[in-house]
């Protein structure tokens, strides 16, 4: 190592996600941005899974269906998906809800990315689902639709099947939905830093940094 070179602060920053929400996916977003903003920080990052539909039939629903189950009607669900987009062509993600067949369950998904996580490719994965879910309208709830995501990632498609068709940590994603609940966590996404302090909704880069800076303090204070 270059004596010269300091060393960078390290952090653990947990985030609270469903891949079928879409202020997640631009709080992610909007997360990375800002990371990449701080080269003097090295963020490890813990998926978190939260379920908004809990009860969400494991086949999940047709669009239509969940839309008036969610939103009451077409109506609502598109001048909110519409303030959404608009949103989300200024972080440069292109949501097409207009493609969308299929509202599904995301507890398989949720379960893939922790597998995936243990390979190193959690990242990838996880925009990944989100891409493949709000772009293409895409099933992620269907075995075929996150195994062929799986090989897209590098990872051995045999072997992603085999644990998609088990039900190998699905026990897991409940406890974890459960843990956020209990921790006060209602509404995601929600990004626990250091442990410590935890911020809510897709916000911005420059309040995302206020936070890391304050955690970077602490944890040296704490060293």
């Amino acid at each position: 190592m270059n004596v010269l070179t300091p060393p960078r602060d390290r952090l653990l920053i947990e985030v609270v996600h469903d891949l079928v929400c879409p202020w997640c996916y631009l709080g992610l977003r909007r997360l990375m941005r800002t990371l990449r903003r701080r080269p003097d920080l090295v963020a490890e990052l813990s998926w978190r899974p939260f379920l908004l539909n809990p009860d969400m039939p494991r086949a999940g629903l047709p669009r239509a269906d969940y839309v008036v189950r969610k939103f009451g009607g077409e109506e609502r669900a598109r001048r909110l998906y519409a303030s959404i987009t608009d949103i989300g062509r200024g972080e440069g993600l292109e949501f097409r809800f207009d493609r969308m067949r299929r509202t599904p369950s995301s507890v398989d998904a949720h379960r893939l990315v922790a597998w995936a996580a243990a390979y190193g490719r959690g990242p990838e994965m996880v925009e990944a689902l989100f891409a493949a879910h709000f772009t293409d309208g895409g099933d992620i709830g269907d075995l075929q639709v996150l195994t062929d995501l799986a090989q897209a990632c590098g990872l051995n498609a045999q072997l992603a099947r085999g644990f998609l068709a088990s039900n190998a940590d699905t026990d897991e994603v409940h406890a974890d939905n459960l843990r956020a609940h209990r921790l006060g966590i209602n509404g995601v996404p929600c990004f626990i830093i250091g442990g410590r302090h935890a911020i809510a909704g897709a916000q911005e880069p420059e309040v995302l940094e206020r936070l890391l800076d304050v955690a970077v303090v602490e944890a040296a204070e704490g060293r």
